[in-house]
């Protein structure tokens, strides 16, 4: 992976493979109009500045979050799709 800082309260997400098992155990692809999608946080920035304070941020590098499907911004970097979203584009973390 690429060297990527992101600044504020944004984060980089890279998207998890979909995939549904069918009774029998066959791997089945999903289709990308999914109304949520899977990610994994692989960077996150240092937080929110408000009124001199930082707020720190929830997702920590490694949590596995959903995110709307059309959330964020899609970038390309060293061959790699990754989205940056705002923090608060995040849909919830999954444990």
């Amino acid at each position: 992976m690429a060297n990527i800082r992101p600044i504020s309260n944004r984060v980089v997400l890279k998207e998890l493979e979909k995939q549904v098992t069918t009774k029998s155990g066959l791997i089945l692809s999903q289709s990308a109009d999914d109304e949520a999608s899977q990610y994994l946080v692989v960077a996150v920035g240092n937080g929110l500045y408000t009124d001199g304070n930082v707020q720190p941020m929830e997702v920590k590098v490694g949590d596995k979050v959903f995110v709307d499907k059309y959330a964020g911004n899609a970038v390309k970097l060293d061959g790699e799709d990754y989205l940056v979203v705002c923090e608060h584009e995040i849909l919830g973390i999954i444990e």
